[in-house]
């Protein structure tokens, strides 16, 4: 016997907040995968740059809370793909600026309305408890700030 507290993985808050957020993102990486050929890093680079312009990988890394070396895969299969360009940054020359090519733009404004499709759906489904779920994430995320 152990002095153990019982414990139950399945009420544990980490957890649940964890496995819902993977839960969701895979079933969204579902449909922007088949339609586009991204990943959920690369899905998350283009959004990041379309939101914040040009920015380096570790700017990517601490907004997206995904380590730099999926940051830098991503960022390099997008480049290759001509979604994304990579310069020299001005005011750092150890670090590299991405930026949305033209091709980049234009993916990201076809992937958008599946995302808020996607989003609207989520929404729905938790109906009147949505309110709730945002205010409690706000304070989750923005603890510390």
């Amino acid at each position: 016997m152990t002095d153990a507290p019982d414990f139950d993985l399945n009420t544990f808050l980490p957890y649940r907040l964890n496995a819902a957020a993977n839960r969701i993102s895979r079933a969204f990486a579902d449909r922007y995968r088949e339609e586009f050929g991204i990943s959920i890093p690369e899905w998350r680079v283009l959004v990041h740059l379309h939101h914040a312009g040009d920015v380096s990988v570790r700017d990517i890394e601490s907004r997206v809370d995904m380590e730099k070396s999926k940051v830098s895969r991503a960022a390099s299969r997008l480049e290759a793909a001509g979604y994304v360009s990579k310069a020299v940054n001005d005011h750092d020359r150890r670090l590299l600026a991405l930026r949305l090519t033209d091709t980049g733009r234009n993916l990201v404004s076809r992937v958008l309305p599946i995302a808020m499709q996607y989003q609207d759906e989520m929404l729905n489904r938790l109906g009147p408890l949505a309110p709730g779920l945002n205010a409690a994430l706000d304070v989750l995320l923005n603890d510390g700030d």
